[in-house]
């Protein structure tokens, strides 16, 4: 190999870094080779599942409120089960029969908190009477069933006579009947939960019932339940990938080793996750894909450019690779290194899931540097025939056409239309983007597609009781605050308020039971369905009511000394917008109706923990994308050692990203928890390309070209590898549309959206720019004549 430095003249750091791993390859393929074994076998161990937990920030007041409270109020893992007739109603002894065994048969299941199960064969559901020995309160179907006709007909009339029964978990039209199911937050294993009911409630299905199954543990479980298939998709994808890479590339070496440079680098991030305890989140599979791609783009990057070194008159490989290495080492760091500062930022949003998935990520990013930049020119550089090809197929020529179509763009006046036009793209869907909804954008679960057994089971239970999500409020005082006059008809009047939202199908509080009881003590009179006039009088209903209560009977409206009680919100939809008018409405009213005795803390339960996460995600999306936008610019600058660079490389980035977000608007995927770290892995994404285009230009200038020839050679050489790339990615990624997860398929399509804006950028937008606005740091290095015959001023403004 020629020398590329003179005697007694030392070389810049890089190159000697280059010219060390290059002379000391064998070893350097031999460590590496050893270090993906070892993390191969600690990769293979790790976990793959949903911890809940991980999803919640946990220093947000509503997340505290609801740790503090959740195993009495109702935690965020609650299932519902609907038990739904064809014909007739539930009062018939064989439905009857169902309820109690699916009821009973709850009590087994992991992690259940069996004080929380409710239904009508529960005994929390109680009839509240009144006798000569005074209130009984008695079980109305527990433990037996009635026995007789009569019987039957009377628990009908019971069920009908009580609104804590009938509407909340007996339908108005009588044909279905709803069990409620809690669960311990640290012992939910939604597998185990999800297999378990479905087992359960087989025993309904073979008896005719309609059976109708929602809640989070339910939900993570459908997603577990498709994991093989997601596994099976993956797979696809790889091969997909390795077909369009050998189809395009027509060589070995242009498809083994960027899917090895994938490989070698999952094997070493997840085995690094493995070590330090981290597990693998079922829903980031497309975050990892995305990463993957990273390490095949850097690797298609340095191929190309060994194509071009040895059609270039490189001696041999070993010098193609070289010179290779030395100039994409630059930007291939700076990209990797971007990416990796971009994924940082998205620590700031406070939730465990994103912050164990940065993790993941930088490490990922990190073992790129190796995987990609030194392996990938470090094995080239003993390819025996660098000019071999494996088929006859040449795509060479269509690709030529879309390359010489960038660069005759450039040296027309067509160059002003693309950038004016690109201008206008980009404030339209800028302005678009703003109606991006953060949370869930439409009912049921964005996990899941519309017709999804889990979205038409959440339809069916909302359209026939108030509401399968629920938030609580508590509200807090002294000791017997909850049973003065004013707290109680102050909760009544915030009740009242709440349910005038649409979403909002009904609210529960302790407020709902003390009238029942004072009724009671009336005969059933209705003009005594009212709260007691006095706290003495409030507490002696609650206390009527209470000494016949059994476990979990009280606790679930207040506690024992009535200083903290809740008022449950039942919910139709957990939409951003639903959660966020909620969250308005209650200090709209508590800002309106101060009481003083008592303090409302919000909030607990799903829709709770969900408003928690979506503010966090509100505030600090913003956030997020201003400081990967600033890590961008510094990077930029300091490699180039320009401020203009750092701007300049901007186009793209928030090029891809306004048209990602309008794209996001219009098809009605929110801004959720699941979105966040693809958004910002796509600031990294969005540049990758770029940089490799106009650094090439820049090095061309440098090897005395002179601005159209560098262009043009810059298109044809790194702008090839980013068609390869982009193309190869695009097709492979589009298969996710194929998945039973809706998530997913989105995913795929904001991923392709994004290479195809990033790539178009890449190739056809910033020439242009390079040529119009001509910037100082990349013709820096343009020697004075060329300056001269492309008009350019002696010197460059910094």
């Amino acid at each position: 190999m020629a020398k590329l430095y003179r005697p007694g003249r030392r070389a810049p750091v890089i190159d000697r870094f280059i010219d060390f791993l290059m002379a000391r390859r064998t070893w350097v393929v031999l460590i590496i080779a050893v270090l993906t074994v070892l993390m191969a076998w600690s990769a293979s161990r790790i976990e793959v599942r949903t911890v809940f937990e991980d999803l919640l920030p946990q220093d947000h007041p509503y997340v505290e409120v609801h740790e503090e409270f959740k195993e009495t109020f109702g935690s965020s893992n609650m299932v519902s089960i609907m038990l739904t007739v064809d014909e007739g109603e539930i009062f018939e002894r064989p439905v009857l029969e169902q309820i109690r065994g699916i009821t009973r048969d709850l009590r087994a299941v992991t992690g259940v908190n069996s004080f929380q199960i409710i239904s009508l064969a529960s005994n929390h559901m109680k009839e509240v009477r009144a006798t000569t020995a005074g209130i009984d309160t008695s079980p109305m179907m527990w433990p037996d069933l009635p026995e007789t006709d009569e019987g039957i007909r009377e628990l009908r009339d019971k069920v009908l006579g009580n609104s804590l029964v009938y509407g909340p978990y007996v339908s108005m039209d009588l044909k279905s009947a709803l069990i409620t199911v809690d669960f311990y937050d640290h012992l939910v294993d939604y597998k185990k939960i999800f297999n378990e009911i479905h087992e359960i409630t087989d025993q309904a299905r073979d008896a005719g019932l309609e059976v109708s199954i929602v809640g989070d543990p339910i939900l993570y479980g459908w997603v577990d339940y498709y994991l093989d298939e997601t596994y099976l998709l993956a797979g696809v994808v790889i091969l997909v990938l390795f077909a369009l890479l050998l189809l395009i590339t027509r060589t070995w070496r242009g498809t083994f080793l960027p899917m090895l440079s994938g490989g070698i680098s999952a094997l070493w991030a997840l085995g690094v996750a493995a070590q330090i305890g981290l597990h693998f989140e079922p829903l980031v599979v497309v975050v990892a894909l995305l990463l993957f791609a990273r390490a095949i783009s850097h690797s298609v990057q340095l191929i190309t450019r060994f194509e071009d070194e040895n059609a270039s008159g490189a001696k041999d490989s070993a010098d193609a690779s070289h010179r290779t290495l030395k100039g994409l080492f630059r930007p291939g760091m700076l990209g990797l290194a971007t990416d990796i500062g971009c994924v940082s930022v998205v620590a700031l949003t406070p939730i465990p899931l994103l912050e164990k998935l940065v993790i993941i990520g930088v490490v990922w990013l990190s073992t790129i540097i190796v995987s990609a930049l030194i392996v990938t020119p470090v094995l080239l550089s003993w390819c025996r025939d660098p000019h071999a090809r494996v088929h006859g197929i040449d795509l060479d020529r269509p690709a030529h056409r879309v390359l010489d179509g960038a660069y005759h763009v450039v040296t027309t006046r067509g160059r002003y239309w693309l950038v004016g036009s690109v201008t206008v793209i980009f404030l339209a869907s800028g302005l678009y983007a703003t109606n991006l909804q953060i949370g869930d954008a439409n009912p049921g679960s964005p996990i899941l597609w519309p017709e999804s057994e889990y979205n038409v089971n959440a339809a069916r239970i909302n359209e026939t009781f108030p509401g399968s999500d629920r938030m609580f409020v508590v509200v807090s005082g002294e000791e017997d605050a909850l049973k003065q006059p004013e707290v109680l008809e102050h909760m009544q009047d915030f009740q009242r308020f709440m349910e005038v939202q649409p979403q909002v199908g009904a609210t529960m509080a302790i407020t709902d039971l003390v009238p029942i009881v004072k009724q009671s003590l009336f005969e059933g009179n209705p003009r005594f369905f009212e709260l007691g006039e006095s706290a003495e009088m409030n507490g002696e209903l609650m206390y009527l009511y209470q000494a016949d209560a059994a476990p979990g009977d009280m606790e679930r409206f207040v506690d024992g000394d009535y200083k903290d009680g809740a008022i449950t919100l039942f919910f139709r939809d957990r939409q951003g917008d639903t959660i966020r008018t909620a969250v308005s409405r209650i200090n709209e009213f508590l800002d309106a109706n101060a009481v003083e005795a008592v303090e409302y803390r919000l909030a607990g339960g799903v829709v709770g923990v969900l408003a928690a996460v979506n503010e966090v995600i509100l505030a600090g999306q913003i956030q997020s994308i201003a400081l990967a936008l600033l890590v961008l610019v510094i990077l930029c600058t300091v490699v180039y050692r320009s401020t203009m660079a750092g701007l300049f490389f901007m186009v793209p980035v928030v090029l891809a990203n306004t048209l990602t977000f309008s794209f996001m608007a219009w098809r009605d995927i929110g801004m959720n928890i699941n979105t966040v770290p693809v958004a910002a892995l796509g600031i990294g994404l969005g540049v990758d390309y770029a940089l490799y285009v106009v650094d090439r230009i820049k090095e061309e200038l440098a090897g005395g070209n002179d601005l159209l020839d560098a262009i043009k050679r810059s298109v044809h050489t790194a702008g090839k590898g980013v068609m390869i790339t982009a193309t190869t990615l695009i097709v492979a990624v589009l298969l996710w549309s194929f998945s039973s997860l809706k998530f997913q398929a989105e995913m795929g399509m904001l991923l392709a959206l994004w290479l195809f804006v990033s790539a178009v950028t890449a190739i056809y937008v910033m020439p242009s720019l390079v040529y119009i606005f001509r910037p100082s740091f990349v013709l820096q290095s343009l020697s004075a004549e060329k300056r001269k015959e492309s008009g350019e001023p002696a010197a460059a403004t910094a």
